[in-house]
Formats: structure tokens, sequence, C-alpha cells
């Protein structure tokens, strides 16, 4: 495989094709057909992949610190990836599997998070505004200080999860469990909260108004 020749763009239909453990640091990778490829610990760091298509694809334990990956990332296998500072705005991550990875200051507001895998990763702090999470599993994740201003979270599993201080105005909870989840002095002005399991939930000054 011409490493060279994808670095550069001119090689981009690489759908199913095996790149592990590659170099494709500071990238430019904005047209290239990545579907199904495997690409088990290679370096995207601070690569272009917004427009890629990455559906399918199996990233586990990549290196994607200040990467521009506002491309589709549906199904794909995410466990372990550091996306450190990325950029996901707007980014297809329906169903996708994101456990175990490194999450600091990626910025996800008005991704497509439905059906995703985010069980117990720390996603504190995360710029999460407008994103469509419904039906993700977030149990046991830490959301502290998250911003999930207007966030979708219809029927999200957020049992054990870590909210503190996160803001949850405008959210849809409907239908979410949030079971022993700690909502400690979080703010869910003006959110849907119909249907909601809140059983155990700490709600020590929680703003539900």
């Amino acid at each position: 495989m011409n490493i060279e020749a994808i670095r550069a763009g001119t090689l981009t239909e690489l759908q199913g094709a095996r790149l592990e453990d590659e170099d494709f640091v500071k990238a430019n990778l904005g047209r290239v057909n990545l579907a199904g490829a495997t690409l088990t610990g290679s370096d995207f760091s601070y690569a272009i992949l917004a427009g890629a298509r990455l559906e399918g694809a199996n990233m586990v334990g990549c290196q994607c610190i200040g990467a521009d990956l506002r491309a589709n990332l549906l199904g794909a296998n995410l466990m372990q990836i550091n996306l450190t500072n990325a950029d996901l705005r707007g980014a297809n991550l329906r169903g996708a599997n994101l456990m175990q990875s490194s999450l600091k200051h990626t910025n996800f507001a008005a991704a497509f998070l439905s059906g995703a895998t985010l069980m117990g990763v720390n996603l504190a702090g995360v710029d999460l505004r407008g994103a469509d999470l419904r039906g993700a599993n977030l149990n046991g994740a830490n959301l502290s200080g998250a911003n999930l201003n207007q966030a979708n979270l219809k029927g999200a599993l957020l049992n054990g999860a870590n909210l503190e201080e996160a803001d949850l105005r405008g959210a849809d909870l409907a239908g979410a469990t949030l079971d022993g989840a700690n909502l400690l002095c979080a703010d869910l002005g003006d959110a849907t909260l119909s249907g909601t399991s809140l059983g155990d939930a700490c709600l020590i000054g929680t703003v539900l108004a």
C-alpha cells in the first residue's frame, strides 16, 4: 500500500483496506473512503478527516489527538481511541463503540451518537450541546460538568452516571434511566423528564424547574 499517496490525497478508494500501525499525522484525508478498513494502532493526530467515510472501520487504539473527524463513523469500533482535543462536531457516530476511549476536550456538539456505546467513559467537561444520544449506553459514564444543553437523550441509559454540575438545560430525557445517577447541582431547567427513571439518584442542589 502506497502510504505517501494516501497522505497526499491521491489514493482515496481504500474501502476494507488494512492499514494498521501507520503514520497519518497531519495528513489530509478528507476525501478518503476507509469504510470497513482496519486501522488499529494508526496515528491520525492533527489529521484532516472531515467528510471521510469511516463507517464500520476498526480504529481500536488509534491516536486522533487534535484530529478533524467530522466524518461518517457509523458503527465504527473506536475502543481505546485517543480523541483528545478532536473535532467531531456533527459527526455520524451512530452505533459506534467508544468504550475505554480518551475524550478530554473532545467536541461532540450536534454529533449523532444514537445507540452508541459510551459505558464508563470519561466525558467530564465535554461539549455535547445538541448531540443526538437517543438510546446511547452511558451507564457509569463521567459527565460531570459536561455541556448537554438541548441534547436528545431519549431512552438513554445513564444508570450510575456522574452528572454533577452538568448542563442539561432543555435536554430531552424522556424515557431515559438515571437510576443511581449523581445529579448534584446539575441544571435540568426546561428539560423533558416524562417517563424518566430517577430511582436513588442524587438530586441535591439539582435545578429541575
